[in-house]
């Protein structure tokens, strides 16, 4: 490894900075074209980055392109900005020493440019640094609160129109009338939210994924009543306080994340449900479960963690990115054995897929089922 990947200088100017960051990845092996380089000095002058955690998102977003990508920027990131002071430098189009290395002939294969508007296809780093800015967030925070199954209350509570009458009300507005009942008040049970309960695999093979899942979770934790979020990988991690911070940026950068080992579904589900806390979370909830279902190693603790896990709830709910492929079959041993536990496996990979399930409403947690 070179002299500067092991230990970055600290130049003089946050220009300087970036610019250095920039051609580290590079020699790094990462493609960053001239495109790439713009959207992100575009993308730090449009939504100024209020965190090292914050700035990560939006330069993975604007920079990477495939899980791959990841693998190289995130060690290149850590070194430049984990620990260091936030440097936001001002818009500017890359200079020559940005271009070296960095044309356009760089591009990845298999990443063609759009015509005219010289950003990358198959991965709208535009479209991406928007999400940062919480477009999508909102759009899911909106519909989310009216998707969230019911239950009945147990207290009654006076209504306009109800199944008993509530007498001590009427007492009290026949004493102020003389004696007299001018008019009839009534009880009954509200409706509420059920509890939701979200699992999110960040492990290696969900990097891509990962990201947007934590945001639907944010949106969950801030929009409905009650809400628990945890994530796994090779362990489970309990999150919704960190996901409670109103600003989706600050709760995403208090977010930790697990994703350098493998996939222990089994192993972390069985961890939740030892927890007698975590077990009020699950019981009547709605448990919606974000991973692509790859489970590494013997498959028996994953079938009976997903068994129980859909005895304890509502509605037990699979979210799998491999399920937007049309020609996706849940033919793997994990996946084929927990299949007739769940009540929905649907193909959601981003917010706008979350966003799409969640129009259906109720239906969203009824509506597909695989054979």
């Amino acid at each position: 490894m070179n002299e500067r990947a092991s230990e970055p200088s600290t130049p003089n100017t946050a220009r300087e900075y970036v610019r250095g960051f920039l051609r580290e990845l590079r020699e790094q092996g990462l493609a960053v074209p001239v495109p790439k380089q713009r959207d992100f000095l575009r993308a730090l002058a449009s939504v100024p980055p209020r965190d090292p955690g914050h700035l990560y998102w939006i330069a993975h977003a604007t920079l990477t392109s495939s899980p791959a990508d990841t693998d190289v920027f995130d060690p290149v990131f850590a070194r430049w900005f984990g620990t260091g002071p936030l440097l936001v430098p001002e818009a500017e189009e890359p200079g020559e020493e940005d271009r070296d290395g960095g044309t356009d002939e760089s591009t990845p294969p298999g990443q063609a440019t759009r015509e005219g508007d010289g950003t990358t296809a198959g991965w709208s780093s535009v479209d991406r640094a928007a999400r940062i800015a919480g477009d999508d967030v909102a759009r899911v925070a909106r519909v989310l609160p009216r998707a969230v199954p019911t239950i009945r209350s147990r207290r009654r509570r006076s209504a306009r129109r109800g199944d008993r009458l509530d007498v001590r009300r009427v007492h009290r507005d026949a004493w102020r009338t003389g004696g007299e009942v001018a008019r009839l008040h009534w009880r009954r049970h509200p409706r509420r939210q059920r509890p939701v309960l979200v699992l999110i695999d960040v492990s290696g093979s969900m990097k891509q994924h990962s990201a947007a899942y934590l945001r639907f979770a944010h949106a969950v934790v801030t929009t409905c009543d009650r809400a628990e979020v945890f994530t796994f990988g090779t362990r489970l991690t309990h999150v919704t306080p960190a996901l409670r911070a109103r600003d989706a940026g600050a709760a995403l950068a208090g977010v930790v994340r697990d994703a350098d080992g493998g996939t222990r579904i089994g192993p972390s589900l069985q961890a939740f449900l030892a927890n007698p806390r975590h077990l009020r979370a699950a019981r009547g909830a709605l448990v919606l479960v974000l991973s692509d279902g790859l489970e590494r190693g013997d498959c028996e603790p994953f079938v009976r963690a997903v068994r129980r896990l859909a005895l304890l709830g509502h509605r037990l709910v699979w979210w799998s990115p491999l399920a937007r492929d049309r020609s996706y079959r849940p033919v793997t041993r994990g996946m084929a054995a927990v299949l007739p536990h769940l009540d929905v496996l649907a193909g959601v990979d981003d917010l706008t897929s979350a966003y799409q399930q969640l129009l259906k409403g109720e239906n969203a947690w009824t509506a597909e089922r695989w054979t």
